[in-house]
């Protein structure tokens, strides 16, 4: 079944779509609706939302737009979700891909380097990571993808080891066709869909990483993201409990909608679905 075929049979998939482009959509025009940006305070500190229609979500503690200040959060941490995503999956791809296709002593040597940073604890070692280089957007992108792309290799290695030794692979192989054209030809484009199940699930993983990242203070200090909001927020949580609730939401919504996406890929990817929709 089509991947768009199978996100429109559920109601929750159409509105996690629906939701996903509002969400990017915002994110990607916070510069063009708020181009002073979201550092500049603007009404008095601690306005309630909706108390001035001006600033529907009310004030931070200094003042600043909350509605600013979450579309530029959303920016931040919808863009690191991604970017992490792609570098970890391109990284994964490449190790597992390598391991299961060649096989033999590159596939166990590969492997072990896999287990080495499966060893340590992916929060632990990304703490460890940022505390090494100083905090960025950089950094941060760097040790989401450090600590993701093990499960992605191994992934990857599973499907291209079984595809590997199927009859049609084979006989590229045998016609005189390279490794690299087959691996790319035959191989890859057969291993995707469980790939792109995978990626849709690790983008929520990135984007809660990220916001654990900056609760703790090691995103960067220069940008926005509804990790920071929470963060900022928690000293006051007591009497301004929007500051931290709004962010929160965001987060807990844009997870949820990605994980319905990616069951919907992952059902589509299944031969049976099909047939028990329709019992």
């Amino acid at each position: 079944m089509p991947i768009w075929k199978s996100i429109i049979s559920r109601p929750d998939g159409i509105i996690a779509v629906l939701f996903l482009v509002i969400t990017g959509s915002l994110a990607l025009l916070a510069p063009v609706i708020f181009p002073d940006g979201p550092w500049r305070m603007v009404a008095r500190p601690f306005q309630l939302p909706l108390a001035d229609m001006k600033h529907p979500l009310g004030t931070d503690a200094l003042g600043r737009d909350m509605l600013t200040m979450m579309m530029y959060g959303a920016r931040t941490s919808l863009g690191i979700g991604l970017v992490s995503t792609v570098v970890a999956v391109l990284l994964g791809l490449t190790v597992g891909g390598i391991a299961g296709f060649f096989g033999g002593r590159i596939d166990s040597l590969l492997m072990r380097a896999t287990e080495l940073f499966q060893t340590v604890p992916n929060f632990a070692l990304a703490l460890l990571l940022i505390a090494v280089y100083s905090p960025s957007i950089t950094s941060v992108v760097v040790a989401i993808s450090v600590v993701s792309w093990p499960p992605v290799a191994r992934l990857a290695r599973a499907e291209f080891l079984s595809l590997r030794r199927r009859e049609f692979v084979q006989a590229a192989l045998l016609s005189g066709q390279s490794n690299l054209r087959v691996a790319f030809s035959q191989v890859l484009p057969n291993a995707l869909s469980s790939l792109i199940v995978m990626s849709a699930l690790m983008v929520s993983m990135a984007i809660l990483f990220e916001s654990a990242l900056s609760f703790l203070g090691l995103g960067d200090p220069n940008v926005v993201s509804w990790g920071y909001l929470i963060g900022a927020a928690r000293a006051v949580i007591s009497q301004s409990w929007w500051l931290t609730f709004m962010p929160g939401l965001a987060i807990m919504l844009t997870v949820v909608a990605i994980s319905i996406i990616g069951d919907a890929i992952s059902d589509s990817q299944d031969p049976f679905f099909e047939r028990r929709e329709n019992t």
